[in-house]
């Protein structure tokens, strides 16, 4: 098969709006603990998927006792033939409120630059843009586009959603921005996020430190040993990302917390990755400490399934139509294309312009490569039974 007739033409027509609607929704501080924010950018959404003629179903988080309140999940779906497919973007990043004020949207050169411009609002507005293009081809395409409020977060509020819409579904394409060098994504390491507390007893530091029993000394501890892990596996890694605990320097330290990030490439490697985290934390060094833990966050392992390999075999070829080379790549992120891929779905990410340095104050979208790589997004959504 070749390309619809028209589609690039399509595509390069909205090359405009697309740079007005990234100024846009960059110029929207949407951290995931930033709700109304995030329900700013899914107003932009639902609009324009309800252009295009979806039915929206717009569903709001209701806290549970102890949790932040997140912003609302979109689920907008347009009828049409063919394999039925699952789009999915996060409207979520990870950055604070003011943080638009101190680096605004704009351009140098061939670069966007903003919070959120690659991670993920590039990748977010090309699936709709593709959409849109691909109806000015008079192609109508059976697609569910998912909006997730909380990716950035393990998508707690979002996966339930998800995997309940997989089964209806043939295939999913993840709209997170191509790597820095222009890859796709056909693999994605898991992640659990580990929150650790350690209890010990407090006592003066001067006049009777043997009746303490320092958690802060067995948070060093634990540190080495889960530290100690990088290596024993080949894709595992595990990083103690924060440690705090104490009260003041004259008192042996009662309580400790840590975060710990685990991640590996396999389900398998993953498993006893996470088996030994647990036994580092539920074997104390001193006695008269004890130590919880518990899973704050989990993305199973994106492995490249048979499925995912043809998804990437299919994109590199229709890469290859419109004139550039096309790689895909295993990634240490994780995004939820590990839960589509994971319950059996022949799953694709990576699929937004070029784009790099996220989650950082360089971050950047590659304006060069927007109208390519949403051409490419369109006719994989157009051509996606060849894979499947």
């Amino acid at each position: 098969m070749t390309l619809p007739d028209g589609l690039q033409a399509a595509v390069a027509a909205r090359y405009a709006r697309y740079v007005g609607d990234l100024a846009s929704l960059v110029g929207i501080d949407c951290g995931s603990y930033t709700p109304a924010g995030v329900n700013r950018v899914a107003d932009v959404v639902s609009g324009t998927l309800a252009e295009l003629g979806a039915a929206v179903e717009r569903v709001a988080h209701v806290p549970s006792a102890g949790e932040r309140q997140l912003g609302d999940l979109l689920i907008g779906r347009l009828p049409g033939s063919g394999p039925r497919l699952l789009l999915i973007g996060h409207m979520d990043t990870v950055f604070e409120p003011g943080t638009v004020a101190e680096r605004p949207f704009r351009i140098d050169g061939d670069r966007a630059l903003g919070p959120g411009v690659s991670d993920m609002k590039g990748g977010l507005l090309a699936g709709l843009h593709a959409l849109d293009a691909l109806r000015t081809a008079d192609r109508r395409p059976s697609v569910t586009f998912v909006a997730n409020p909380d990716e950035e977060i393990g998508s707690p509020f979002s996966t339930p959603h998800i995997q309940g819409l997989i089964a209806e579904h043939d295939a999913a394409l993840v709209l997170e921005c191509a790597r820095a060098n222009g890859d796709i994504v056909s693999a994605r390491k898991g992640i659990a996020d580990y929150e650790v507390t350690i209890t010990g007893r407090a006592a003066h530091a001067g006049v009777e430190p043997e009746k303490g029993r320092s958690a802060i000394l067995e948070a060093a501890h634990q540190v080495l040993a889960l530290q100690s892990l990088n290596g024993r596996w080949p894709s595992v890694t595990v990083n103690v990302g924060v440690i705090e605990g104490g009260t003041r320097p004259n008192v042996v330290a009662a309580g400790c917390r840590m975060e710990v990030d685990l991640r590996a490439a396999s389900t398998s490697e993953f498993e006893m990755g996470a088996a030994e985290v647990e036994a580092i934390v539920n074997r104390p060094t001193f006695e008269g400490v004890s130590a919880t833990l518990r899973k704050a966050a989990f993305h199973p392992p994106m492995e490249r399934t048979a499925g995912n390999a043809r998804m990437a075999a299919l994109a590199i070829a229709i890469a290859g139509e419109l004139g550039f080379e096309l790689r895909d790549a295993l990634t240490g992120g994780a995004s939820d294309a590990n839960t589509t891929t994971a319950a059996g779905l022949p799953t694709l990410d990576g699929l937004g312009p070029v784009g790099g340095d996220d989650h950082s104050a360089d971050e950047w979208l590659d304006l060069s490569s927007v109208v390519p790589r949403t051409t490419l997004l369109a006719a994989l959504i157009d051509r996606v039974a060849e894979a499947i």
